[in-house]
């Protein structure tokens, strides 16, 4: 067991009443104290003065004349006895020339021998003075005053234990008033740690929950629009995009799964067939060995593309300035290797976007590969067409493997004569670059231009042709992540037009 360890606050709450309390004792406390202490200090010294003003006025009285005991009797009215007790708080008290008490006074002081030498001695206003004198339960200061030629002297006193009492019980209402404003520090420190813990406390109990269940479904209520609020409100967000996130992963693997069946069932069929392959003739041998080929290419595609598509969504690539133009430019150079068709770039105005190169790329790619594969014949140009929407800079426009030179300003046109349109997400004070590839193919039918760029669907014209359906999906994804959306139209003239828009200044956190 460890000693001397400090025990901690368990709870928010409890810290929240804690702190208040300990701020508000030491601030009570310290301007309690000072304030006492001024006090204190300013009745103590104001009394002092007093008493002082009455020994000087006694000494000024005997030395300018020449007074007796009997001038300062009780039975003198109207004579000095009566300046000095116009306070109404002084006591005087007459000793004869002997030290022998003449007249007491109300109460009656105690004569010392310092006070009797007092009384005896020649000159006048000389002064014996006791700070602390007690009588019963009070305490005085007295003062003794000669009259000068040893005939006796005149007692003064003031009572300052009346003060004391008063300074005492200035004292613990000072100490009641800390100890409640303590106390009610404590409670609104409680109170406000439980109002601002109520809502944290829900969201520990769903971040709970979720730990305990796995269930991502769930949404804490949170009011206001402080910083809890706003932690309430992102935890929300951050739930709801994981749930997103795990149904995403959820139906990709369900979809791989079911469109890996397929390959994977000619593929044990065909490897039967093998064990028996001496038996069939060359042609059928060389058929089953293309067919082999065919599905292992086709699965290779399909793992290359789930691969690029999780890799799009990992969203770990880094962000930075891209010309969508001179990507294009490298993209219809490759394609144009391996495809061996004619490729042409078009581009028009600021094609400079922030995002991810890697993930355009892939997207610019996927374009041109199913343009190509869809018109196998090779009848028609590809035509990839950049725009910068809403700029007017002069149009670019080249060959897949050459450089782009520039041609005549305005927004590219179809070589067919119908306008490419203008894209989306294109609203006040938001750029966006549109990217768009053009294939004379077989088209898209009008129930598959909003289902083309689902995971795994296959348009009726593309089911024969091989293919994983991933390939615009992945355009999907990548645009979505780049603040735009996909898009597909039918061409006139016979083929499509399917593309994307990117936003011009921002990315997203990633597909």
């Amino acid at each position: 067991m460890r000693l001397g360890r400090r025990p901690r606050i368990s709870s928010l709450r409890a810290t929240f009443t804690v702190s208040f309390a300990a701020v508000a004792a030491v601030v009570t406390v310290l301007v309690g104290s000072i304030g006492y202490s001024a006090a204190a200090r300013l009745v103590r010294v104001d009394e002092q003065t007093v008493f002082a003003g009455v020994v000087h006025d006694l000494r000024r009285q005997v030395r300018e004349e020449e007074l007796g005991p009997a001038d300062y009797t009780s039975s003198d009215l109207g004579g000095p006895r009566d300046e000095l007790m116009g306070t109404g708080r002084t006591v005087v008290q007459v000793l004869g020339p002997g030290g022998e008490v003449v007249e007491e006074g109300s109460p009656a002081l105690p004569v010392r021998s310092m006070d009797r030498r007092t009384s005896v001695a020649v000159v006048a206003g000389r002064v014996a003075q006791h700070d602390e004198v007690a009588h019963g339960d009070d305490l005085y200061r007295v003062a003794t005053v000669s009259l000068g030629d040893g005939r006796g002297a005149v007692q003064v006193a003031q009572e300052f234990s009346d003060t004391e009492d008063l300074l005492r019980e200035l004292q613990q209402r000072t100490v009641l008033l800390v100890s409640a404003v303590v106390v009610s520090a404590g409670l609104f420190g409680w109170w406000l740690g439980r109002r601002l813990t109520r809502r944290l406390v829900r969201l520990a109990g769903a971040a709970e929950d979720v730990a305990r269940t796995g269930q991502l479904a769930i949404q804490v209520p949170v009011t206001g629009r402080d910083e809890v609020a706003r932690l309430g409100r992102s935890f929300d967000r951050m739930l709801l995009r994981l749930a997103r996130s795990e149904e995403d992963q959820r139906r990709l693997v369900q979809d791989a799964g079911h469109e890996l069946r397929t390959p994977l069932t000619s593929l044990r069929t065909n490897i039967s067939l093998l064990r028996r392959i001496d038996r069939f003739p060359a042609s059928v041998r060389e058929e089953l060995v293309a067919d082999l080929a065919e599905e292992a290419r086709e699965l290779t595609d399909l793992v290359n593309e789930l691969v690029d598509l999780a890799a799009g969504q990992s969203g770990t690539e880094p962000v930075q300035r891209v010309d969508l133009a001179d990507l294009a430019v490298d993209v219809a150079a490759h394609a144009r290797r391996r495809t061996g068709r004619e490729i042409v770039l078009r581009a028009s105005g600021d094609t400079t976007v922030r995002g991810r190169a890697g993930a355009l790329q892939r997207a610019v790619s996927n374009l041109v590969e199913n343009a190509a594969k869809f018109d196998r014949g090779g009848s028609g140009t590809i035509e990839i067409v950049v725009t910068g929407v809403g700029t007017g800079a002069g149009a670019r426009e080249g060959a897949g493997a050459g450089p782009v030179t520039g041609i005549a300003d305005g927004p590219p046109n179809d070589s067919s004569g119908t306008g490419s349109g203008t894209g989306t997400g294109a609203g006040t004070g938001t750029a966006t670059v549109r990217v768009e590839v053009r294939d004379r193919g077989p088209g898209l039918a009008e129930d598959d231009l909003t289902r083309v760029f689902d995971r795994f669907y296959r348009a009726t014209t593309a089911r024969s042709l091989p293919g994983s359906g991933l390939g615009l999906s992945i355009v999907r994804e990548v645009a979505e992540a780049h603040g735009g959306a996909p898009f597909a139209e039918r061409r006139d003239g016979g083929g499509a037009i399917i593309g994307f828009t990117v936003r011009a200044e921002a990315v997203g956190p990633g597909p």
